[in-house]
């Protein structure tokens, strides 16, 4: 075997479902696991055994149905985070007692070192739509997680809440660079827009537009327009395949 051969890289994260009510909401999850790269999601005791096969399920995951194809469900948190290293619970408001509480983007920089280097597989917990988590799923865990937000509205919904987790851990990890696109236009030449004019010239003496005995200045100012727009070829083009129709229809009736 050749030396330096690379290694596949496993996917050190899970997300964890409790109690989750609404189809809908495991559907949004596995889309929202699926944007940012993840693709481990277990489901302790849902509400319907049926949920993941569920059409309003598979609807919301919107092409991310190997999500839950390969998605579990246990009876138990215990059972879940079999297995994870660090367990991150999600809360709105801090508890009493309990792991320390931080916002996702202070504390998942450290982990996603970690992670890295092979040191710790994570679990994001997240509770039912109504309860949240229990104080004794959060005890479970090392750290809870809260989301900043406005202090007089603060409710996330489940997936809403699963996506901007995702985001921030993907980001801790070293995130997605933004597609590029494939070509740059290539822009007109000064041969190609001196053509275009002559055409248009034409079309507009054609039109009446355009008294070629008394020109002004119009077609110098269409070259300073022109000059100005940087057209791409595609879009000079376009322009003169509208001076063709026009001069097919020839001038108004008057």
């Amino acid at each position: 075997m050749a030396a330096n051969t690379p290694t596949a890289t496993v996917d050190p994260t899970r997300f964890v479902l409790i109690g989750t009510s609404h189809p809908g909401n495991v559907g949004a999850t596995a889309r929202a696991m699926k944007v940012m790269g993840f693709s481990d999601l277990v489901l302790v005791n849902p509400r319907f055994a049926d949920v993941l096969s569920q059409e309003e399920t598979v609807a919301m995951a919107s092409g991310a149905a190997d999500i839950l194809v390969r998605a579990r469900i246990v009876g138990s948190l215990e059972e879940a985070l079999d297995g994870i290293t660090h367990a991150c619970a999600t809360a709105m408001t801090p508890r009493d007692f309990g792991p320390p509480t931080a916002a996702p983007r202070d504390c998942l920089p450290a982990l996603a070192a970690q992670a890295r280097a092979g040191e710790q597989r994570l679990a994001f917990v997240f509770g039912s739509e109504r309860f949240g988590m229990r104080n004794e799923d959060v005890w479970r865990c090392h750290v809870c997680l809260s989301i900043p937000t406005d202090p007089d509205y603060g409710s996330l919904n489940l997936a809403q809440a699963v996506q901007l987790v995702a985001y921030d851990w993907r980001s801790a990890l070293g995130g997605f660079s933004v597609q590029a696109r494939t070509a740059e236009p290539v822009l007109a030449s000064g041969q190609e827009v001196a053509g275009a004019l002559t055409h248009w010239q034409q079309v507009l003496e054609q039109i009446g537009f355009l008294d070629p005995a008394a020109p002004k200045r119009l077609m110098p100012r269409l070259q300073q327009l022109l000059n100005r727009a940087q057209l791409t070829r595609e879009e000079l083009h376009i322009l003169r395949g509208i001076a063709r129709a026009v001069g097919k229809a020839g001038p108004s009736p008057g």
